[in-house]
């Protein structure tokens, strides 16, 4: 089948269209706050752990960055912390880490 121009413009024209409208709807990123609440389920509220798994509140900025990114990479071995870590972008791992050594202490 062969779109004749107008056809053919008419069509880019719905599909920039559907394009830009995915962006505008797709959902704003994750607040440092709301990312780094995922981490008190094991390492216990406001970072402080009760149990084996290491607390992580106290802790700066950089120790937290460095720990997720070797998590993420491999680097540090772990039994569930670097499955974790893969699932964070870089700008979310900062967020958190930012989070976490501001406010948990």
């Amino acid at each position: 089948m062969i779109l004749r121009s107008g056809t053919a413009a008419f069509a880019a024209a719905l599909l920039a269209l559907a394009a830009s409208t995915a962006a505008a709807q797709s959902p704003p990123p994750a607040s440092g706050r709301t990312l780094a609440a995922t981490c008190t389920g094991c390492h216990g509220p406001a970072g402080k752990s009760a149990g084996s798994i290491p607390s992580i509140n106290g802790r700066s900025e950089a120790d937290i960055v460095r720990a997720m990114q070797e998590f993420k990479t491999d680097r540090r071995p772990a039994t569930v912390m670097n499955r974790h870590a893969k699932g964070f972008s870089d700008d979310e791992i900062v967020a958190m880490a930012k989070e976490i050594s501001a406010n948990w202490r």
